[in-house]
């Protein structure tokens, strides 16, 4: 199979493309045909090893020292199952899935084996394999922190930043879930200053100053 492999922590340019084997799924894994794929933050800063310095010790111990450990990065996908192991039983040859593959990584592949219970879902039949690959990371990231925030029921929502996959999910999940509004702050000279218009935000607020306050 073709994959993108990572030689060492660096640049872009450490990403090559490369002939690999096929893997072979176990006994409680599936295989899965990636269709689409994204680069998100956390490959960004997994490829250059932007760690902390006080960090740099543990994150080399997960990660690898010198380069990732696993060389083929990425963290979330969406394909069709190719093959499974004989005790899987949620997931057959043929189902239509995404997923987010954490530590495990390995999503810049045409396949990628996972176990049958790790973040993998069903893809829902009116969405395309690029959208279903662009939900796990902005989504869990978002309902971790708004769960961490102790959002309650109608209460109102600041989010600072807001352009990008977190903010999507979590303007969406709040009013779902929790009912109330949010407001919007992001930079003026964004070239994706309209994303948040045409996501419904209650109201967008590009950063600037204010004459009593400051900086905003």
């Amino acid at each position: 199979m073709r994959a993108v492999v990572c030689t060492r922590y660096g640049a872009p340019e450490v990403l090559q493309l490369a002939d690999l084997p096929k893997p072979t799924p176990t006994s409680n894994e599936v295989r899965i045909k990636i269709f689409a794929t994204a680069v998100t933050a956390s490959d960004c800063i997994v490829r250059a090893f932007i760690v902390p310095l006080r960090l740099k010790l543990v994150m080399g111990a997960v990660l690898g020292f010198t380069k990732p450990r696993n060389p083929i990065l990425g963290l979330v996908l969406a394909g069709e199952v190719e093959s499974v192991g004989r005790d899987v039983v949620q997931f057959k040859p043929g189902n239509q899935v995404y997923a987010f593959t954490a530590f495990r990584f390995g999503a810049y592949a045409e396949y990628k084996c996972l176990p049958e219970k790790a973040i993998l879902a069903l893809k829902p039949s009116n969405v395309t394999y690029e959208e279903a690959a662009a939900v796990p990371y902005g989504g869990l990231l978002a309902l971790y922190f708004l769960k961490k925030a102790n959002i309650q029921g109608r209460q109102h929502v600041l989010v600072y930043g807001a352009s990008g996959a977190i903010w999507y999910v979590c303007s969406t999940a709040r009013k779902v879930l929790w009912g109330g509004s949010h407001r919007s702050v992001q930079h003026p000279e964004s070239e994706s200053r309209e994303v948040p218009r045409s996501r419904r935000g209650d109201r967008l607020h590009p950063r600037g100053f204010h004459r009593e306050r400051g900086p905003l």
